[in-house]
């Protein structure tokens, strides 16, 4: 069985990059920027994009998208 560290980086090669909502939708991961973070202590490059969008209720919100960096 898969460990969640792996099944992000399958994921993150698989779409091109990962999200908070993502991550808890389709993989149950609850915690993705802790596992990033396990993800790059090993040696796997990962690049930030923080993504600025509006909720149900027109507010203004930001979250993280994680992808793979230059190897």
């Amino acid at each position: 069985m898969a460990t969640q560290c792996e099944r992000i980086i399958d994921y993150m090669e698989q779409f091109g990059s990962i999200s908070p909502m993502e991550a808890f939708a389709d993989l149950g991961v609850m915690r993705l920027a802790s596992r990033i973070c396990d993800i790059q202590k090993s040696g796997t490059p990962i690049d930030r994009e923080m993504v600025y969008t509006n909720n149900r209720y027109g507010e203004r919100v930001h979250y993280m998208r994680y992808s793979i960096g230059d190897r």
